[in-house]
């Protein structure tokens, strides 16, 4: 992030709505609308402090007597791959990788919808159609890049699209903003997996020290793989914490 000082935005609050990731509890949001010159700047320092983007907006979980989201990034710098990683790794190492300009194609909606329809059957995205896919892609006043992941391409033709992830490049490492993927019958094992695992080691070889994974919730199952990738930090209080330190001193009660 620049030097440069600039005026915070003015913050909303949502009204309160079911979670979608603890039964019985309501989430309120705080949020924000990214615009202007300093969209960049303003994205990057409310990112540090918890918030994430989505299109030209950020957000926080705002709740009421719940503080259950936590901010998690991994330290790709540090990080080694474990033992079942670099396994994964391999067996992932002929797909082609790249980094596209951040405009919706129809092959990219397609693909989210079948991981949407066997992943997220219930969730809140299951609504959207091909120009709100095309919106949360394309409305962003940061510097975003759609991550592909193909199969090796065939006499010159591009190879089919079996991953893809929207991502914001920052001064200070990767956001992985919504990351997406082939789960039907026959598709490849642990795609999400290797799209993180890629998304690290690209950022540790580019010296950019995190890669930012949105929110875990300690007592949410399916958030659990965010803290497979190790080491890892937590904001707790308003500062980043090492993941393993914080856990085992109680901090998260």
């Amino acid at each position: 992030m620049t030097d440069q000082t600039f005026r915070f935005p003015r913050f909303f609050v949502t009204a309160p709505s079911p979670c979608p990731y603890l039964p019985g509890r309501s989430e309120r949001k705080v949020f924000a609308e990214l615009k202007g010159s300093d969209a960049t700047d303003m994205n990057e320092a409310l990112g540090r402090i918890g918030f994430r983007r989505s299109q030209n907006v950020v957000y926080r979980p705002s709740c009421d007597f719940c503080q259950a989201c936590i901010s998690l990034r991994v330290q790709a710098t540090a990080f080694r791959p474990s033992p079942s990683q670099r396994k994964l790794l391999r067996r992932h190492a002929d797909l082609e990788v790249h980094a596209c300009e951040p405009w919706a194609t129809e092959e990219q909606w397609q693909l989210l919808r079948r991981y949407l329809g066997t992943r997220h059957p219930h969730g809140g995205m299951t609504g959207m159609d091909g120009h709100d896919y095309a919106d949360m892609v394309e409305q962003s006043p940061v510097d975003t890049v759609v991550v592909e992941y193909r199969e090796p391409g065939v006499d010159g033709r591009p190879g089919k699209l079996v991953g893809a992830c929207l991502t914001d490049k920052q001064s200070d490492g990767l956001s992985m903003i919504y990351s997406f993927y082939e789960t039907e019958p026959g598709a490849r094992e642990s795609l999400g997996s290797f799209i993180i695992l890629d998304h690290i080691i690209r950022a540790g070889r580019a010296r950019l020290p995190h890669v930012y994974l949105g929110y875990w919730i300690k007592d949410c199952a399916r958030m659990a793989y965010k803290t497979r990738y190790q080491p890892a930090e937590i904001l707790v209080g308003g500062h980043w914490q090492p993941f393993a330190r914080s856990v085992g001193s109680g901090l998260l009660r």
